[in-house]
Order: C-alpha cells, then sequence, then structure tokens
C-alpha cells in the first residue's frame, strides 16, 4: 500500500510498504477514506525526529470502511464506516473507566513512562504505524472505533478522532463559568473548534492568532478575534474591566511564537547522534512557552488555564510565584476521545452543524500530495488551516 512515510526533519515521503495483517485476533484492518494532518504531526516533522525511524508511517486522524476483523472482535463487522480515535485504549482498565482512555493501562508505554499508545506519533507513544495511509490496522478494534453512519460526508466525522474532542475536553477543562469570557489562544484546527464550542455555550470568546485567514474563520463563528501582538495581555484585560479572562485555553503548545534561545536549543538537540537527542529531550527538554506565560498572564485571579496544545519538555521553567499568587488552576492531558463521544456525535451530525465542521478544512487533497501540504501547513501558507487527505 501507498503511505506518508518519516524520512527526517522536514522530509516525509509517500512510499509504498507492506499491507497491514491481522497480527492478534482483537484486531481489525480498516480501509481509509479520510485522514487528516494535526498539527501535533508537525512536532514530528520539526522536532521529534530522534524518536522516530525512517519508514515510520504517520498520521491519527483517520476514518474509513472496516475490511477484516479478528476472530475474537464481536463489536464490527466488514462494511462498516467507522472514525479511529487516536489514542488505543482497552476500555476495560482502571483508567479507561474513569473516562482517561489517553491512560490506558493496557497500553501505557511503560518504557518511557508514557500514557496509552497513539498511531503515527513516535516510539514515547508505542509507535504503532499510523493512519495518513491506504489501510491502517486496528489494535483492540472493539473499543478502538467510534461507528458512524453513512449517508453525511467524512467530514462530518473525521474530526471526531482527535482535534474535535481535544478541543471539547479543553473547554471542559477551563471550567468557565456560567455567562463567563474564554480566551482562547491560537486559531489552529483545535483552537478553531474550542472556540467555535465556546461560542456554542453562550460565553464570550476572545481568541488571539497572528494570522488574517484563521481570525477571519474564527469571526464566522461568533468569535471576537485579536492579532497577536506585545500588547496582547493589555488587550485582553481592557476586554475584560482590567481582571483578564475567567478561563483560557492554550491551543498553541511548544512550537509558540517567540523564545529564540529555546528554538536554538531544540535546533540543537536534533543535531545531535538519536540516542543522546532522545535522552536530552526526554529529560531536559524545553519548550518555547510563550503562549503559556501569556495565558497566565490573562487569565483573572481566581481563573483556570486549560492547555490543549502539546507540551513534551521536562526542563521548563514555569512562574510559580505568579501561579500560586492568582489561585489559578491549571488542567492538562491528552483527550480522552472515547469520552467525548456522547456529546459530540449529536452536535456533528446535527444538520445545522452547530460546530461548523463542514467550515474548517481548507484543504482537500490525495495522499500523494502529502510532503508538500505539510510544508504549506508548517508555514501557515495559502490560506491553510485544516489538511484533508483521501487516499
Amino acid at each position: 500500500m501507498r503511505a506518508l512515510t518519516w524520512q527526517g526533519k522536514r522530509d516525509v515521503q509517500v512510499t509504498e510498504v507492506p499491507d497491514p495483517v491481522i497480527q492478534k485476533p482483537t484486531d481489525a484492518i480498516i480501509r481509509i477514506t479520510s485522514s487528516a494532518i494535526c498539527g501535533s504531526d508537525l512536532h514530528l516533522y520539526e522536532l521529534l525526529g530522534p524518536f522516530l525511524d525512517r519508514g515510520d508511517i504517520l498520521g491519527h486522524e483517520p476514518m474509513g470502511v472496516v475490511v477484516e476483523v479478528g476472530a475474537a472482535v464481536t463489536n464490527l463487522s466488514v462494511g462498516d464506516r467507522v472514525v479511529i480515535p487516536f489514542n488505543i485504549s482497552c476500555g476495560e482498565c482502571f483508567m479507561c473507566r474513569r473516562g482517561l482512555q489517553s491512560q490506558c493501562e493496557t497500553t501505557q508505554v511503560r518504557e518511557y513512562g508514557s500514557g496509552a499508545a497513539l498511531f503515527g506519533y513516535t516510539k514515547l507513544y508505542g509507535q504503532a504505524p499510523g493512519g495518513q495511509a491506504e489501510y491502517l490496522r486496528v489494535p483492540l478494534a472493539d473499543y478502538n472505533h467510534v461507528r458512524v453512519g453513512s449517508e453525511l460526508p467524512d467530514d462530518r466525522y473525521l474530526y471526531l478522532s482527535d482535534i474535535l474532542p481535544t478541543a471539547w475536553q479543553g473547554v471542559e477543562y477551563a471550567n468557565v463559568p456560567e455567562g463567563g469570557t474564554l480566551a482562547v489562544l491560537g486559531l489552529g484546527p483545535v483552537g478553531q473548534f474550542a472556540a467555535r464550542i465556546g461560542a456554542q455555550r453562550g460565553l464570550r470568546v476572545l481568541a488571539v492568532d497572528p494570522v488574517p485567514e484563521r481570525r477571519a474563520m474564527a469571526e464566522r463563528h461568533g468569535v471576537e478575534t485579536f492579532d497577536l501582538s506585545d500588547t496582547i495581555v493589555d488587550e485582553l484585560r481592557d476586554q475584560t474591566e482590567g481582571r483578564g479572562a475567567d478561563s483560557v485555553v492554550d491551543a498553541v503548545g511548544m512550537e509558540a511564537h517567540g523564545a529564540p534561545g529555546v528554538k536554538f536549543a531544540q535546533h540543537a538537540v536534533g543535531l545531535l547522534p538519536d540516542a543522546v537527542a532522545r535522552v536530552a529531550l526526554d529529560k531536559a527538554g524545553l519548550d518555547r512557552l510563550t503562549a503559556l506565560h501569556a495565558a497566565i498572564d490573562i487569565v483573572r485571579r481566581g481563573g483556570t488555564v486549560s492547555l490543549s496544545g502539546v507540551y513534551a519538555g521536562d526542563a521548563d521553567i514555569m512562574p510559580m510565584k505568579t501561579m500560586f499568587d492568582k489561585q489559578m488552576s491549571l488542567r492538562m492531558g491528552q483527550c480522552n476521545v472515547k469520552r467525548w463521544m456522547e456529546d459530540l456525535v449529536p452536535l456533528v451530525e446535527d444538520p445545522a452543524d452547530p460546530l461548523g465542521v463542514m467550515d474548517l478544512a481548507t484543504h482537500h487533497a490525495p495522499l500523494e500530495d502529502a510532503p508538500a501540504l505539510y510544508s504549506t501547513f508548517q508555514r501557515k501558507e495559502d490560506g491553510c488551516i485544516k489538511v484533508v487527505l483521501n487516499p
């Protein structure tokens, strides 16, 4: 089959790889009909090469049709149309029963002290082949799927794989009071949905992004937007009677604008031999914390900051005095995709499309175009906000 494979920093290629096969009786194989490029895929493209091998298949936002099931699979049949959550979980362990599927004890990657395995996402998360391909093997398939109907187009459902539940969890974790103000930093795909979810809940949403096309898209959904500037903290405080927002969702993560010194350090680590670089990133990695520090400044005293953007540094310096003095709360973590399906499936199937799932993808393309579109997406060129690949 054809698949998008990692070959090196900023080097991904569509290559011929072996078709996936049933390895365990609990597996299923799906033929992928749509698979998106996620903002967190860009971390693999740019930073996390020491945890990848050449030829690793990327992608963790797929959906498609079941073409084969293992002997122990009882909840799926050939021909079922399914979305595949990005985290691989069992549904039965201590963590899964508590709605913490991203911490699944059955698939935790204990070698690296990580949570549940993920599709297409490095040795840190199990190195499971990803979904930017023609076919995908789904482990523990009875649980790791969301069965959907046949009437609506893929774009109605595809984002259930990751970015829509990630945004939903981000807003849930933000704990915005009724009628309160939510600030969203970053209007990439997750930020777009977080802002729309806030607006759909009747909140006042103030969103920040330096890209005009992203701001314009958010404004179509009732969001007040602001350009990223040196005075953005003061601007948002001015909008909230000087207090700051009740809650902030950081949808940017570790590759924020700014922090040139940390950017240099990240580049230097990338020049080390992989074995050395893995240790450096795992134990002494640094993130660009511009967005997180801005969120801490923007949130009002007693408010909540919710992190949806990915962070990976274990040596990050946090302003603990400020955080303690402001009595703020901080919540974060990989999304527990299955936990939110009962809330989200009715919304994506609603004819009114209240979250605007049909107003997100800016680029639909065949799998062969994926390498060029990774570069376009990273550079925020050509109005690129969300890429959907159709193998």
